[in-house]
């Protein structure tokens, strides 16, 4: 997985827009207005934010090490997913999926 496969996943689901308000350094995508992941462009690794159900957020990151609580964000509903080989694309695709519908069912 790389940026830019990230990227068109995110811009693929309905009604999303990507955008730069945090600086040119985050790549922001909301739907609804509501940011449902942040793709930071300077990390050394690949890594990104999604938001996820605060109890499964736990498990995930007591299941996988390269899933933390999310950097700079709420840490009961975030998590930074860190791409270092140990998830399938298809598990960090997703994330982002199962972020976009938490983030698009609220209005």
């Amino acid at each position: 997985m790389n940026i830019e496969e990230l990227r068109l996943q995110a811009l693929s689901l309905p009604n999303v827009t990507e955008g730069f308000p945090f600086g040119d350094d985050v790549i922001v995508y909301k739907i609804n207005e509501r940011i449902f992941l942040l793709l930071p462009l300077t990390t050394e690794k690949l890594q990104f934010n999604v938001k996820c159900n605060p109890e499964f957020a736990v498990e995930l990151r007591e299941q996988y090490p390269c899933i933390k609580p999310g950097y700079h964000m709420n840490k009961k509903h975030w998590n930074t997913i860190i791409v270092d080989g140990s998830l399938t694309n298809k598990q960090l695709i997703q994330f982002v999926y199962d972020s976009y519908a938490l983030v698009a069912k609220k209005k």
